[in-house]
């Protein structure tokens, strides 16, 4: 009896779960199509859409790539510092580089770019017992349920995907973990058999094999952790893609209509006034003028002859359009979308002037910012998700460690070697260490230590040239204070 009161409760958690996911995945796969440049036409008129949508059904101006791709291309992960350590910590990058995870976290930061969040899941590898595995997951396949009034503590997670025609799903609770699988949902033509399909097609356990199922979490805690971007105090954290939707449709309209316009009167018309059209005789057989019918104007043009009758015929002109007035109107949209988005200009529009390294850097202060600020909310993610790496390995004390830990991440701002050399030698000579330099350079902590040991081997090879190089380090001793009372005395 107990047993079946869990397997209800189960059932029912993953339903609950499953409809909110369902709930959330229509913006989800908006955002995706627009990334992708499956963008419809929108803010046309009938008349425009009429005759001219079917022509640019499948064109974009693919702005919204460009906005979400701009700052995943800086958000790298160089390693973690557990608390109260000197040094970062080397096996839990052993763990993430044999996940494949220095690819794969950018797949799951752009995910969290365009889906407002992702997901990363931890769980141990019958195979091997030293490297877990960890994955990220899209923000349409996972949720995860929350102690209410905290947005940390984690009471279950649902992961939910299509084998074939089966679905499948995995409840995750601090305890337990339950697998289910119930067949793709079938279209009934009546409510009598909408009912006997519901039924059939409710969730079921899986069938596991020697697995038992549910199996015992031996973790203690919910193995997924959520990657939230941008997130507010009290509501859905919000997809950077969400606001360049609206100004991505202004922009493709515009060029529909650019397009249209210089189809149409991209060149000067001319028009024949005051005359009938040409007409030419139709003959019989005999040669006999039995009708007429109207000259092939578009032969004409073809063959640029001209051919015009009547005694008061004339030729007017129109001038071309100016299909500039359209082009300064889409540069002033994409500028709104780099400023919305703190994407710099030259990201968008393409064009550079002799532009210093300084006014560079300045350009690029908006997107370094918002790098910083994903860094900062990421990395809570990350640090969780090193800590339920520990916990599959069964050490509790530096899954606390990791939880309080630092997160490494290379530079987010972009810079010249020679800008970059620069500062560096500025703080040797105020008396930065090191190996404080290397990693502002840009190296991660593994190569950190090869380089000192690098150093270790040619001060080995060349004692004197060592001690030189130390003796010329070390600031020069400052001259003795003035005397003052020996002074006076001279005086």
């Amino acid at each position: 009896m107990a047993d079946e009161q869990k397997l209800g409760k189960a059932k029912a958690l993953v339903e609950t779960l499953e409809q909110e996911l369902l709930t959330r995945c229509k913006p989800i796969d908006q955002h995706k199509e627009y990334y992708r440049g499956e963008q419809p036409l929108k803010f046309a008129s009938d008349e425009f859409r009429k005759y001219h949508g079917a022509r640019y059904k499948d064109f974009a101006d693919n702005w919204v790539q460009v906005v979400a791709d701009s700052p995943v291309e800086r958000l790298t992960v160089t390693g973690i510092k557990p608390y109260g350590a000197d040094q970062a910590d080397a096996e839990s990058m052993r763990v993430w580089q044999a996940n494949g995870l220095d690819a794969d976290s950018q797949l799951g930061f752009l995910g969290s770019v365009i889906s407002a969040r992702s997901f990363a899941l931890v769980w141990g590898d019958p195979d091997d017992d030293e490297t877990p595995l960890v994955t990220f997951e899209d923000a349409s396949s996972c949720i995860v349920a929350y102690e209410p009034g905290s947005r940390r503590k984690r009471r279950a997670a649902l992961r939910r995907w299509q084998d074939g025609d089966k679905y499948m799903a995995v409840l995750y609770l601090p305890d337990e973990v339950w697998k289910f699988e119930r067949p793709v949902q079938r279209r009934s033509k009546t409510d009598d058999m909408a009912e006997v399909d519901k039924l059939l097609d409710d969730w079921t356990p899986r069938d596991t094999g020697t697995e038992p199922n549910p199996q015992l979490n031996p973790m203690g805690v919910v193995p997924v952790v959520e990657m939230l971007n941008r997130p507010l105090l009290a509501d859905d954290p919000i997809s950077d893609v969400a606001g360049v939707i609206p100004m991505q449709d202004a922009v493709n309209l515009l060029w529909a209509q650019l397009f249209t316009a210089s189809d149409y009167a991209a060149f000067p018309q001319r028009v024949v006034l005051g005359a009938e059209r040409p007409m030419i005789p139709i003959l019989n057989k005999q040669g006999e003028v039995i009708g007429e019918k109207p000259l092939d104007l578009e032969k004409l043009a073809a063959d640029r002859i001209a051919f015009i009758t009547g005694d008061s015929a004339q030729i007017a002109e129109w001038t071309a359009a100016n299909l500039e007035a359209y082009t300064k109107v889409i540069e002033v949209a994409v500028g709104h979308i780099a400023a919305q988005t703190r994407t710099p200009q030259h990201y968008l529009i393409g064009k550079m002037a002799n532009l210093s390294a300084d006014a560079l850097l300045a350009a690029e202060t908006g997107l370094v910012k918002r790098v910083e600020e994903k860094q900062l909310w990421y990395g809570q993610g990350i640090r969780e998700l090193f800590a339920l790496v520990a916990l599959a390995q069964g050490d509790d004390d530096k899954a606390k460690a990791l939880r309080s830990g630092y997160m490494l991440w290379a530079d987010a701002e972009s810079r010249s070697q020679v800008q970059l050399a620069d500062a560096l030698l500025k703080l040797k000579q105020i008396g930065f260490p090191f190996e404080f330099l290397a990693l502002r350079y840009g190296l991660t902590p593994a190569e950190v230590v090869d380089l000192l040991a690098m150093i270790e081997r040619e001060h080995q090879l060349d004692p004197l040239g060592a001690a030189a190089a130390l003796m010329s380090q070390r600031p020069e001793a400052e001259p003795p204070a003035p005397d003052n009372e020996a002074e006076e005395e001279a005086a």
